[in-house]
Parts: structure tokens; C-alpha cells; sequence
């Protein structure tokens, strides 16, 4: 069975001079649930991986089908089930690099330097927009792998937002700067939001600065300018049921090593 991060794998592998297939691969990981092989059951927050001390340095093992881990092990082992993301934060903070999916197609070991990197890419969000466009025009042409990105990301935030909108916003002066504009956004969530959004960015090869952030109420006359021109992107109802906690479940909270 080829899986999601086995495609991306594969895609850069064939081409490792590009830059963007490097990206899209780093940007998998991080969207994947992973499982990370432990020395022992979980206790709480704190889960103890086994570290392998290769030549190249000790590294922690994950894979993204529990199947292959069980393969790896010869049978049942205990392990933590983690996003990427908050993986490459645990493992940056220890200075322990990622063995990923050995003996599996996408197999491969990444550096302490790759997890800092990772861990790196949701440190900066877009600015949130301080004035209204007096203009607004459809998108244009955008970078490659950024609709990709965007739409990942925000399927995974149903429930925070009815719909995103992806327009090019002219201002009073007449600068220009792309907008991405929410509404229907729920109480709270527009720090969450602006993340994705910022993460996206981050793993098109954008820097944060690049796209304005706006949060507009439905009743407001932009929200009608926005559907006359702009992309929409639409968010799921509401996110999928949740499962009983887990560490590394909350990517804003990774676990702690012990």
C-alpha cells in the first residue's frame, strides 16, 4: 500500500535538485500522523522513544502505518502516535535526528539540522490585515505548491472558519499584496488560522510577509466583494470526531522526552 508520504518520497527522490519537491515532501511530514517506536508504554505526557545510536548519529524511529512498525519490530511494540510537526519539535528541542519508515519505500534518515528546520516552519505567521483594500482583484497567478499547501492545512481546521478566500487586495496608494480573508470564523480561532496559513506559506517557499491575513464577518459588504472576485477555499463543518488523548495529539503540545 503506497501512502501519501511514500508519494511525496518518491517525487523527490526523482528529482533532488528541486527545491519544491523537497518542500512538498518536508510539508507531508509534518501533516502526517506518525508512530513513533518507545522503549516503553507512555506515562502521561512523557514518552521515553528508543534512541539508536547510529553512525551518523542517535535517532529516533517513526513511521506513518502502524503496520510497518509492527514489521520493523517482529511483532507488537509500544509507541505514541504523533504529527510530524510535533515530532520535529520534540526531536529538535533533544538534538535527535529521524530514521522514517525503514525498510519501507520512502525510508530515510534525517538529521538533527532537518528537524530544527522543521520545527521552524510554523514559527511565523502573516501579518492580520489593520485597514480594508479599497480594491480587491481575482488572485492571479499563484506560486506552485501554495493551493496545495493552503488546502491541506485548512481541511484540517473545520469547525474554526466557513470559508477561506484567496484574492490579490489593493490599497489606498496603491500598494498591492495578496490577501487570504476568513469568514465565518469561530471565536478564538484566528491565531490557530493565520498559523495554517503562515505554515503554508512557509512550505511553498513564501515568506510570511507575502500574504495578508483578514478575518471578515459575513454581514460585512467585503464579504460580498470577496465572492465577486476572490478563490474560496472551503473549510469541512466541523472537524472529525475527536479520539481520547494522546501524546503528541495537540501539535502545539508535543510530548515531553524522559
Amino acid at each position: 500500500m503506497e501512502t501519501p508520504l511514500d508519494t511525496a518520497h518518491a517525487a523527490m527522490e526523482a528529482a533532488p535538485e528541486d527545491e519544491a519537491r523537497r518542500r512538498a515532501f518536508y510539508d507531508r511530514l509534518a501533516l502526517s500522523e506518525l508512530h513513533v517506536l518507545l522503549a516503553e508504554e507512555p506515562s502521561g505526557e512523557r514518552v521515553t522513544p528508543q534512541v539508536f545510536p547510529l553512525d551518523e548519529g542517535p535517532v529516533v524511529l517513526a513511521f506513518d502505518l502502524e503496520e510497518r512498525l509492527s514489521a520493523f519490530a517482529g511483532g507488537p511494540a509500544p509507541y505514541a502516535a504523533l504529527s510530524g510537526r510535533a515530532l520535529a519539535k520534540m526531536l529538535a528541542a533533544e538534538g535527535l535526528g529521524l530514521g522514517l519508515n525503514l525498510e519501507q519505500p520512502s525510508a530515510i534518515l534525517l538529521p538533527p539540522a532537518a528537524m530544527d528546520w522543521l520545527a521552524q516552519r510554523s514559527a511565523e505567521a502573516p501579518r492580520a490585515l489593520s485597514e480594508r483594500p479599497v480594491t480587491l482583484h481575482p488572485p492571479g497567478d499563484l506560486p506552485d505548491g501554495l493551493l496545495g499547501a493552503l488546502d491541506a492545512r485548512l481541511s484540517a481546521a473545520g469547525g474554526r472558519a466557513e470559508a477561506a478566500w484567496l484574492a490579490e487586495a489593493e490599497y489606498a496608494g496603491g500598494a498591492r499584496a495578496a490577501l487570504l480573508a476568513f469568514t465565518g470564523t469561530a471565536p478564538g480561532a484566528e491565531g490557530a488560522l493565520a498559523q495554517a496559513a503562515g505554515e503554508a506559506l512557509a512550505f511553498s517557499g513564501l515568506e510570511a510577509g507575502w500574504l495578508d491575513v483578514a478575518f471578515v464577518q459575513s454581514a460585512e459588504a467585503m464579504a460580498d466583494r470577496l465572492a465577486a472576485v476572490a478563490l474560496r477555499i472551503d473549510l469541512p463543518a466541523s472537524p472529525a470526531p475527536e479520539a481520547p488523548a494522546a501524546p503528541g495529539s495537540d501539535p502545539d503540545r508535543p510530548p515531553r522526552l524522559r
